[in-house]
């Protein structure tokens, strides 16, 4: 039997089955083939890409090659990426050099420490002054950040150990009451020691409680032979906590009977070790005021101020509110290179008005080691007033239960 053997034109051998069948040749391809040549290149460029998305991401038959797309999938989702980054859509990026910002990232030393926590910001007027923190503004009112430079400045405040003796009298909650008021306008940290004779009254620890200061209620056991040694004995008790608890600041005797300025508190946080100012003390039955305190150039003590002949004879001249010291010099005398490392405690064996300058002569040797406040010592901080309530009932828990009888009764 015969043979035929059907020969194929080259045509054929170029074209790829597509489902099994083979492509139908249309009068219309033969003239798109033939016009190739003449034609735009861009359909070419379309046709080559479709091919490669379709041999990328098409799934064929069979497992050779799969590592391969994978690999080619992964560069080319990659390079797409990589060309949508390298040019965002909707945000336009303006030039560094036109804002006033600093772009460099050369670093700078930190600013020196400033003498004083109180730090006004002067940009335009605009901000709030704040305790050692300060924040240079930023203006908003262009539209666009005219100053992007923030500055934190803190300086730590000292505290304040606020030491004051009472007892039970009729003025005691009024006494109490406005110190409180004082000490809560002052800002922290400050600790304010109450100490009670023999036992702690809750009337006493109720009036502590409204103020809003810190505090510790503390009470002495002392068994007193004469009632003018009280405040001595107190005095000592918060002297004895300062010194077991090693609280560090400055300790200030505030008596709750006197008058204070706000100023006074500020100026005790600038005490290195020992500081001083001159008070005022009303006498009522002199009818004068007595000026006692140190007499100073700038801030150094050169004379005292005295009026009573009876205490011309003491070392300093100085009231018991007129001075405040460094808490360290309680319990840590090498720092301060004391001579002795006995306890600095008040004596009850010296005359009344002796009691200061006995106490002082523990802290410091002479004036050169004092300071005086305000410098030149010319403004009074606080006044020592002798004011006194005589054969008035004491309120038990401040409560009249009794003597309410109506001198207008109500009709």
């Amino acid at each position: 039997m015969a043979s035929f053997r059907r020969t194929l034109s080259p045509a054929y051998h170029d074209r790829q089955y597509l489902n099994g069948a083979f492509p139908v040749s249309s009068p219309s391809h033969k003239l798109n083939s033939s016009n190739a040549k003449y034609s735009s290149p861009l359909p070419a460029l379309a046709a080559a890409l479709r091919r490669l998305a379709g041999g990328v991401f098409m799934r064929r038959y069979g497992r050779k090659g799969q590592w391969r797309r994978a690999v080619y999938r992964c560069l080319l989702c990659f390079f797409v990426g990589f060309l949508l980054g390298m040019f965002p859509f909707g945000h336009v990026v303006e030039d560094v050099r036109s804002q006033d910002i600093d772009a460099s990232f050369e670093l700078k030393p930190p600013p020196p420490p400033r003498a004083a926590a109180h730090m006004l910001r002067e940009d335009r007027g605009v901000g709030a002054e704040t305790e050692g923190f300060a924040i240079d503004p930023v203006s908003l009112s262009s539209g666009k950040q005219n100053s992007v430079a923030e500055r934190f400045d803190f300086v730590p405040r000292k505290q304040l150990i606020v030491v004051t003796p009472t007892y039970g009298r009729a003025f005691q909650a009024y006494f109490l009451n406005r110190l409180g008021q004082v000490l809560r306008l002052v800002p922290p940290p400050v600790v304010w020691v109450v100490v009670e004779m023999n036992s702690a009254s809750m009337e006493t620890a109720e009036v502590l409680r409204k103020t809003g200061v810190m505090y510790r209620h503390l009470v002495c056991n002392k068994n007193l032979t004469d009632v003018k040694d009280r405040g001595v004995h107190q005095r000592n008790t918060a002297l004895e906590h300062i010194e077991r608890h090693r609280l560090d600041g400055i300790v200030y005797f505030a008596d709750d009977d006197n008058v204070y300025s706000l100023e006074l508190f500020d100026a005790l946080r600038d005490v290195r070790r020992f500081g001083t100012w001159p008070v005022a003390m009303l006498a009522p039955s002199k009818n004068k005021a007595i000026l006692e305190g140190p007499v100073c150039n700038a801030s150094q003590v050169i004379g005292w101020h005295t009026n009573e002949k009876s205490k011309r004879l003491r070392r300093f001249h100085v009231d018991m509110s007129g001075f405040a010291f460094n808490s360290t010099i309680l319990w840590d005398p090498k720092r301060w290179r004391r001579p002795t490392s006995n306890p600095i405690r008040q004596l009850d064996t010296v005359k009344e008005g002796f009691q200061e300058t006995t106490f002082i002569e523990q802290l410091v040797e002479d004036e050169s080691q004092m300071e005086g406040f305000p410098p030149g010592c010319w403004k009074i901080l606080n006044w020592h007033l002798h004011l006194g309530a005589h054969n008035i009932v004491y309120p038990k828990g401040w409560v009249l239960q009794k003597n309410l009888d109506a001198i207008i009764p109500v009709k």
